[in-house]
């Protein structure tokens, strides 16, 4: 099969980067699912582990962790899916990711593909998705109630997981939703996303808070750059209130949460394939939930922009674009060249 690897950790540019490879087939066994690969998207987790994690000696390393396809056969402990079923899912990030053209997934990280969407409008949802879902409503415990009232303030919401955590506010709890953008174009895409404001992360949260006629927020989505905004986050926070973040900072001075009792709460969408957790099976039900929403028209895709076939070419520069942190939505490619 056609596959798209890469054999040691690399900036991009620099030594062969990522190629176009033959792999074999693979075979499906136990409870998992082989899909025939249609789409996929890419994810600053791509990005972090082509920089920093080598392949197996003499092996390639496949990346890709957002996919939509087709069910090309079971193993013999599925119970849920069969050959020919339309799936999305965003894959296990300790296994073989989806830019080859077929892929092994467990069937209960796996959910049935919105019946509306075509495979790359599907496959730029699932692993953002399910972050955004697991960030809102399991870590930072938002009720998916309209008449509950609160504010939410989402740091760097125009990009994949900003782009659908802002519709999941606005469409399904009461909040009032706040998302920040510096750029005219990404300004534009968070208001036809729903976000209630939108203000500008390059200059003061608080400040641009105030500008909208708020004074705090209850809760917190910060997707990028914590660490450089994490003053203005703690000062922009209600007495407890709660703070939920996906990045990476290196250093965060938790202590400065204590005079007004805010919680710290990190979403990491892989945490429950990583480590087999016994609620493995609630990723498949998230996923066939945002089906019925995006089917529903209660959701829409946050697909950006096609950019060509599944290959090393495109995918090459579909990382350069996620790199430069200026893009709105995701990026997808669709078919083997």
């Amino acid at each position: 099969m056609k596959a798209v690897a890469y054999q040691a950790a690399h900036a991009l540019g620099t030594g062969p980067g990522l190629q176009d490879i033959r792999l074999p087939v693979p075979e499906a066994r136990g409870r998992d699912l082989l899909v025939a690969v249609k789409a996929v998207s890419v994810n600053p987790v791509d990005t972090k582990v082509r920089a920093g994690m080598n392949a197996p000696e003499g092996g390639w390393k496949v990346l890709g962790w957002d996919a939509a396809g087709v069910v090309e056969a079971v193993g013999p402990d599925v119970t849920t899916f069969k050959p020919g079923d339309r799936v999305w899912y965003a894959g296990d990030l300790s296994r073989p990711g989806s830019n080859a053209e077929f892929q092994l997934v467990d069937e209960r990280i796996v959910g049935l593909m919105p019946a509306t969407l075509d495979f790359a409008e599907a496959a730029a949802l699932p692993l953002t998705g399910l972050t955004a879902w697991e960030l809102l409503f399991e870590r930072l415990a938002v009720a998916q109630e309209a008449e509950r009232p609160g504010q939410l303030l989402v740091v760097g919401a125009a990009g994949g997981v900003g782009s659908i955590l802002v519709q999941l506010a606005r469409r399904l709890t009461g909040l009032t939703v706040i998302g920040t953008a510096s750029r005219p174009e990404s300004r534009q895409w968070l208001q036809t996303l729903g976000a209630h404001h939108v203000i500008d992360h390059a200059g003061s949260l608080s400040a641009g808070l105030k500008e909208t006629g708020l004074n705090e927020v209850t809760h917190v989505a910060s997707l990028n750059q914590t660490e450089r905004h994490f003053a203005e986050l703690v000062a922009s926070l209600a007495p407890q209130g709660k703070l939920g973040l996906i990045d990476d900072p290196s250093v965060l001075d938790v202590t400065a949460l204590k005079r007004k009792s805010l919680s710290l709460h990190w979403e990491f969408m892989f945490t429950r394939s990583l480590f087999g957790t016994p609620d493995l099976a609630e990723q498949g039900r998230i996923l066939n939930e945002l089906a019925r929403l995006i089917d529903a028209g209660v959701l829409r895709t946050t697909l950006a922009r096609r950019l060509g076939p599944i290959n090393a070419a495109s995918l090459n520069r579909a990382h350069a674009e996620l790199e430069g942190q200026r893009t709105c939505g995701k990026l997808v490619l669709e078919g083997f060249a």
